[in-house]
């Protein structure tokens, strides 16, 4: 391949990664609490128990709301009893489980 298109292939990556990455922020308690307020999304405690009622005495890792892709998503990471840590997102508008997968 020549030096020219190996840098428009460099070139074009680069932007598709952060493309990616701005498209996703996360919110603050703030933002969190006036969107709750005004009835936007859910509580997020409804998503933490729906996470934990699928992996029984696990621990909570971690929960932030992010806006991806214009949608509200609760990402919450569980420590299960086996030790794998779970990455499950949920729509915050409606608390609907919307991803479950192991973290890497």
């Amino acid at each position: 391949m020549q030096k020219p298109r190996r840098l428009y292939l460099f070139c074009g990556l680069i932007l598709a990664l952060v493309c990616t990455t701005a498209s996703a922020r996360d919110l603050d308690q703030d933002e969190a609490l006036k969107l709750r307020q005004s009835g936007v999304i859910q509580p997020l405690d409804q998503c933490i128990d729906v996470a934990l009622k699928l992996y029984p005495a696990s621990r909570l890792l971690e929960a932030e709301l992010e806006l991806k892709h214009g949608l509200y998503v609760y990402e919450i990471e569980l420590l299960t009893r086996e030790g794998v840590v779970r990455e499950l997102k949920f729509d915050a508008r409606d608390s609907r489980l919307i991803q479950d997968k192991e973290d890497d």
